[in-house]
């Protein structure tokens, strides 16, 4: 209810999602790859990991080639897959981290969405600057999060209507307010 995308803009992200991770299935078969695809308002975050360079570089040029991709934030990892148990973990760090949003009345929760892998939190959306700053700061809280990063885009809080500014991708570490 708190998600500041229209449904429309919602579908048209889980949309992308599905393509990228098609096309990424298609183009990268036959590797030992773990990827994960995330897309809001049409920024699609990768994160997992591929056994080299080549194949990270790879598929960021294919996630960026495809229909309405906006921009990529490649954070894959070059290592062997992650584990069942490795990926339970992340599942539930990203469980807790959501319910300490919740708990937040700075931010809306449900406007930020929140992947994590390998213990890192991303947080994506459309929020304010203070907005971000809390989440981040909320995030690098919970126990057991390495590393915060922030790839928002940045609205005005007195004209949330016009477009946002989109952020680079800032990197928090536990304990810091950065």
């Amino acid at each position: 209810a708190t998600d500041r995308r229209s449904t429309g803009t919602q579908l048209d992200d889980k949309t992308l999602q599905v393509r990228v991770a098609n096309e990424l299935t298609e183009a990268l078969r036959g590797n030992d790859i773990h990827i994960n695809v995330n897309s809001f308002e049409r920024r699609v975050l990768l994160t997992g990991e591929v056994p080299t360079e080549a194949l990270k570089v790879q598929a960021g040029t294919v996630a960026s080639r495809s229909k309405d991709v906006r921009l990529v934030n490649n954070e894959l990892v070059v290592a062997t897959p992650s584990t069942f148990s490795e990926r339970t973990n992340d599942n539930t760090l990203g469980a807790r981290v959501r319910a300490a949003f919740v708990n937040t009345k700075e931010i809306a929760f449900n406007s930020i969405d929140i992947v994590t892998e390998r213990r890192t939190i991303y947080l994506m959306g459309t929020v304010t600057q203070k907005e971000a700053d809390v989440a981040a700061h909320v995030a690098s809280r919970v126990s057991g999060v390495q590393q915060v990063v922030k790839l928002f885009d940045v609205a005005s809080p007195s004209a949330p209507a016009q477009a946002p500014t989109t952020m680079a991708p800032v990197t928090t570490t536990p304990g810091t307010s950065r």
